[in-house]
Order: structure tokens, then sequence, then C-alpha cells
């Protein structure tokens, strides 16, 4: 692994006494959490642990959206906190390698997971040839550290999916869903389904939703006739369905948590956007549709980070652990509002969880970011758009009017092309800053673990 250059140590030592500058003047809502550790995030060295937090869909209207909502205009979220801040370009490729400007969550992961750009739908293998590519969590095992993959989606989705498995189409999720990836079936000689591939990694932790996946049987190879949660405790999982057994595993076996049949359910519900808007509404924070037993995506975090560092005791190396708000993207898509809110806000927990962490050992590298940008636009109250909207009375007792119209209304609301956010605190910080590429999170990543 290429140590930082002169280029690297010049640019960050510029940096320290620019940041310096700059974090003398504050305001209110505490841009930095103060000099030294602004100081400490651009100096770089090598990280001992890195948590990658990825809000799915969370773009800067997402962002601001939540925050308006349950902080207020003038309030900062946690992910607000991180004294860092720049933007990445999240654009897929075409099989020629001509830009795709519109990137869905399979390409996108795949650029951090491998450092290379893909087709829509792909993950982690190449556009045109169709070759997997290595994957920071692959590269990351090899190197002695211990590996987590925590979502509030399918653990089969396309963002968790990027760093343990290797498919020519997302849909290709458990031994039955194996349609439009026949050259990666068992039988063919091929990996498997994403589910079948995640637990042959052995990934210390996974945590998430997407029981029915794994509740599919293997149909070809040494596991054939169990189901995939069969073969995983043949590997040596010990498997958890709900937040007390989450909380009740030890260290020393890897863990499997489906906490949902599907997509783990969301935390807040309420009114969707409708055409024409709806009435002013408050958003409800305990979702019925929720059960009581379904761990928090915070939980599940600290419950991940707790695991990964007890394996680790006594190694030289740490973690490198990937933690994914899912369904803010998927109640953007669903134009519902409420929803969307609930789960950037459950994301943000995440981020204060992580944060805390790395404030105990500053030898961590924290990095929160989007995959891509979506749809949801804050828009005057006299406003009238096209297609759905819904008011909101935030918690300022204010109201807000939100909008939706990147779709015909009744059809799912579509991705952007836009920039995203990323932040981050700790050994290369740094490298955050300015506008970057969707894959130079890779880079920062393997360079910060020094992964060879």
């Amino acid at each position: 692994m290429p140590r930082p250059t002169r280029r690297h140590l010049t640019v960050a030592t510029a940096l320290i006494a620019a940041t310096t500058a700059a974090v003398a003047v504050t305001t209110t809502a505490g841009a930095f959490d103060g000099k030294d550790r602004a100081k400490s995030a651009i100096q770089g060295g090598k990280a001992r642990n890195v948590i990658l937090l990825i809000g799915d869909g969370m773009g800067d209207s997402e962002i601001t959206l939540a925050r308006d909502y349950t902080v207020g205009a003038n309030g900062r979220l946690n992910m607000d906190a991180f004294p860092l801040t720049g933007a990445y370009t999240t654009y897929a490729v075409h099989a020629d390698g001509t830009p795709d400007y519109v990137t869905d969550s399979a390409a996108s992961g795949t650029g951090w997971a491998t450092g290379v750009k893909t087709v829509n739908g792909r993950v982690s293998k190449t556009p045109g040839t169709d070759k997997p590519v290595r994957t920071l969590l692959e590269l990351a095992q090899r190197n002695g550290y211990a590996t987590g993959d925590v979502t509030t989606a399918e653990l089969t989705d396309a963002t968790p999916a990027v760093l343990a498995s290797h498919v020519t189409d997302r849909s290709c999720q458990g031994p039955a869903d194996m349609a439009k990836c026949p050259t990666d079936t068992i039988a063919a000689g091929g990996p498997g389904s994403i589910a079948e591939q995640e637990v042959g990694h052995k990934v210390d932790v996974l945590f998430g939703g997407g029981r029915q996946r794994f509740d599919q049987k293997v149909t070809d190879g040494r596991y054939k006739g169990l189901t995939v949660t069969e073969q995983a405790r043949r590997l040596g999982y010990r498997v958890v369905t709900d937040d007390a057994s989450m909380k009740a595993a030890e260290p020393g076996r890897p863990v499997l948590g489906l906490f949902a049949p599907g997509n783990v359910p969301t935390e807040w519900t309420g009114k969707p956007a409708a055409v024409g808007g709806t009435d002013p509404q408050r958003c409800v924070t305990s979702n019925p549709g929720r059960p009581a037993a379904t761990p928090s995506l915070a939980d599940s975090a600290a419950k991940a980070i707790r695991l990964l560092e007890a394996k680790q005791k006594h190694s030289r190396q740490g973690f490198f652990l990937q933690i994914e708000g899912a369904s803010i993207d998927k109640q953007d898509h669903a134009a519902d509002p409420c929803g969307q809110i609930g789960e950037t806000a459950a994301f943000d927990k995440a981020v204060r969880v992580a944060r805390a962490y790395a404030a105990q050992h500053p030898d961590t590298l924290v990095v929160t970011t989007a995959d891509h940008g979506h749809t949801s636009q804050i828009v005057p109250l006299e406003a009238t758009p096209p297609g759905l909207s819904a008011t909101l009375v935030t918690n300022e007792g204010q109201q807000l009017k939100v909008n939706y119209s990147t779709n015909t209304p009744g059809r799912s609301q579509e991705h952007t092309g836009t920039q995203v956010r990323i932040a981050a605190q700790g050994p290369l910080a740094y490298r955050v800053l300015g506008v970057t590429n969707q894959t130079d999170l890779f880079t920062t990543v393997r360079e910060a673990l020094r992964l060879r």
C-alpha cells in the first residue's frame, strides 16, 4: 500500500492552518467540535478502524428536510457535526465506460466498494466484461480486520451486497432469484446468490432484514437442500432474529441477524404525498406496523461495534464496518415524507453512536455519505407542484411543504444525478474535502487501513 505522498502531506499541512483559522469563527449551530478535533482529522495517519455510514438516497434535500422537521432550521443533526465536509459525484457508467448520469444503488455501491464504476444493477463486477472486482471488505478480511455489514434493508439488497458478493444483477438475492445471473449460479461454476456469498464470506456481523432470502434452499453444491440460514449455521454463525437475541449475542463466532422477512419496517409513518397536496400533518413517530422486538439501527450499530471490537481485542488490526440507513431511499421512492424523515432521524442516531465510539478511539475513521440523491424538495407553501406534495407541521410549529415530482404520480419516484455530501473525522478524513468522485472513497478507506 503506498504511503501518503509529499503532495498529500503538504496539502494536509496547509489544510491544518486553514481549518485552524476557520474554526476560530463558530456559529451558534456549532460548525465544528473544536480546533483540536479538526486538526486531528486533517493530519492523516493509519486508522485502526473504519466505520462507513451510508444514508441511501440521502441527498442534501433529504438531510435538510429531516433537520428542519426534527431540530429546526437553525439546529444541527449529528451528521452535521463532522469536522470536515465535502461532496462527491455519483454517476454510473454504460458498458462502454461512458457516463450514465443517474446511478442506482448497485452501481454506486460498487464504486466505493471496489474503486471501479459499473453499470446500473451490477454488484461489484466490471461494466463491460462482467468480471468480479475485489471489495474493501474482502481486502479487510485478507489483511486481518474484522468486518461487519449492517442495514435496514434486506441484507441482500444492493448496498450491503456490494461488500461481500459479485453478481451480474442485483435481483439475484437468493438461490431462487437467479434468473438474471445464469453464469453466477453454483451449477454454472459461479459463486451463487448474494445471500449464499454473504454467509460464505464469513462476515463477522451481518445485521438487517431479508429473512425470506435466507429461507430459500440452496440448489447446488456442498449445501444443496439446506436453506441459506442452515448453511450459515453450518459455517458457525449464530442466528438472531430480534432485539433481545441480538443483544445477547456473545463474541467468538460470527452473527447473522435477520430482523424482518423483507426490509426492516420504518420507524415513523404518516400520510404520503398526494396530487394537490395534503392537509398539514404531524408525523406519527411510533409506527404500529413495526414489531416492538425490532432493533433500532442505532442499537444494531452499537452491538456490531462491540462484537467487532471484542473480536479484535488482542489484534494489531481493528475492524471495517458499513452501516446503511436504507429506507430513506425507499420512502423517497414512495413519496412518504414522514417515513423518510423518520428513517433519516434513525440513521442520524447511528451516526451519533459511531462518533461517540470514535471520540474514545481517535484512531477510527468515520465517514458518512449517501449513494445518490433523490426526489424530495422543500418548496414554498404557496407553490402548486404538478406532482405529489405534502404539508408538514415541524417540531418548531411551522408549516413546511415537500414536493415529489421526478416521476408521474402513481409511479415510483426516481433518483437524481446530483452530487451528494460526504463528511468525515479521523485518520485521512481530509481526503473528503472538495469535490471528489465516489470511487475515491475506496482509496481513502484502503489507504486509511493500509490494505494490501
